[in-house]
Formats: structure tokens, sequence, C-alpha cells
């Protein structure tokens, strides 16, 4: 089968396709289908992000489109930076958003965090498939680790015993929330054979 990842995020496609490789045919991205458009993301859940992507792509190239949505939810916050996550700071600059967070949390106790995805797998029939994955940790003062992207140098993964930003592609993988969401659409589309 020939999947569309809809993302231009470099890293998210690396990711991606380091998981999900030996599972599909072929993987292309938005670039390889002649896709520049932005696809509004106006839902207000990661969910609701994700199918808008997915549908959108798959309608763009009547193939199966795989779409996420992921952020990072803090509990002091009350799930702020939430579906925001990428533009926290009004762009999708990750200095600028890692500044805004941690002077939110300047003098906050419960540094509790979590990282969430949503996937969806979206067919040119409409059928789609959904897996959600997330990951605990906490949000340490100072930037740790050159690795990773986003968040990931002040998310403090309690599995691994260090910042996303110190492990791995992957250590990451094997416990991050993109990643346990994938294993799920693995597990899901090898339930289905």
């Amino acid at each position: 089968m020939k999947l569309v990842l809809a993302t231009n995020n470099v890293n998210k496609i690396r990711e991606m396709k380091s998981i999900l490789g030996n599972f599909f045919e072929e993987i292309v991205t938005l670039k390889e289908i002649g896709f520049n458009d932005d696809v509004e993301e106006t839902g207000d859940t990661f969910f609701e992000n994700a199918l808008i992507k997915a549908k959108a792509i798959s309608k763009f190239s009547n193939l199966p489109a795989l779409a996420d949505d992921s952020g990072l939810v803090v509990e002091a916050l009350n799930g702020e930076p939430g579906v925001y996550s990428a533009r926290y700071a009004g762009d999708h600059n990750d200095e600028n958003n890692i500044k805004k967070l941690l002077d939110k949390l300047k003098n906050v106790n419960n540094r509790k965090a979590k990282f969430v995805t949503s996937i969806v797998l979206y067919y040119p029939n409409g059928e789609y498939i959904e897996t959600t994955g997330e990951v605990y940790g906490n949000i340490i003062d100072e930037k740790r680790g050159s690795n990773g992207f986003g968040y990931d140098p002040v998310f403090f993964s309690t599995e691994l015993n260090k910042t996303f930003a110190e492990a791995s592609g992957e250590e990451k993988n094997s416990v991050s929330h993109r990643g346990r969401a994938l294993k799920m659409l693995i597990q899901k589309l090898s339930d289905k054979k």
C-alpha cells in the first residue's frame, strides 16, 4: 500500500518513516504529491486536527493519508499549550515556545506534563483509523540535549530518565507519544488483515 504523510515537518517524517517503513510499500511526502498548500487546523482537539489534515490530503491525492496532531499538555497550565503547542508563542518557533512555557512555569512547583499524539489514517473511501499515544514526564527549568525538536529539550521523560533531546532517536521512539500511536496503528492494521 502507498501512503502519504500529511506533514511538512522533516523531523516527524523521519520519525514516522523509521517506525512505519517496513509496513507500507511506499511512503511519500506532500512535496512528492505536489501539495503545497497549508491545511488549516481548526479543530479543538488533537484528533479533530489530525482528521482534518488526513482527510484533505487523502481527497487531494486519492491515496491513504496519515496525519498526526501532537502537543504538550501541562497540568499546572490547565492543559496549555495543547493544540496550540507549535504556535504557542505566536509562530512556529521552538525557542520562543520554550521561553513562553518556562516563563509561565516560573515559581510553579507542579511540573507534570505529557505529550499527546492523535494519528488518523484516512482512506479515499472515507474510512479512517484513529489512535492516540501519550507519554508522561516533567518540564525542567533549562534545556538539556541537542537531539529532537519542539519541547524535547525541556521535557524530562520519567521512563528514559533524561530529556527527549538527550535521547537517541531509537530511545525516544521506544517511549514517545508518536511512537506509541504509530505502533497502535500498526497493530490495528495487522488485525484488519
